[in-house]
């Protein structure tokens, strides 16, 4: 089961609940698993305009309606 014990985002638990890895969104998105794994744990860690597009596109194809607003209060 993923996300078991660990603090997590919006992004994270977004992640979690449809069973999504962190690997396949820093490959989809081309945006570095360093980066993905402290957006999907740390509350306080926003990411650029630019690595947020890139996240974004590649969720967009398990799910057309997610928006920035679901994750980050910008």
């Amino acid at each position: 089961m993923f996300g078991l014990g660990k603090k997590r985002t919006k992004l994270g638990k977004w992640l979690d609940r449809r069973g999504i890895t962190q690997s396949w969104l820093a490959k989809k998105s081309g945006v570095n698993r360093n980066t993905i794994n402290a957006l999907a744990a740390d509350k306080d860690r926003a990411p650029n305009s630019r690595t947020m597009a890139k996240i974004l596109k590649a969720l967009r194809e398990v799910d057309p309606g997610v928006k920035s607003d679901d994750f980050w209060s910008m």
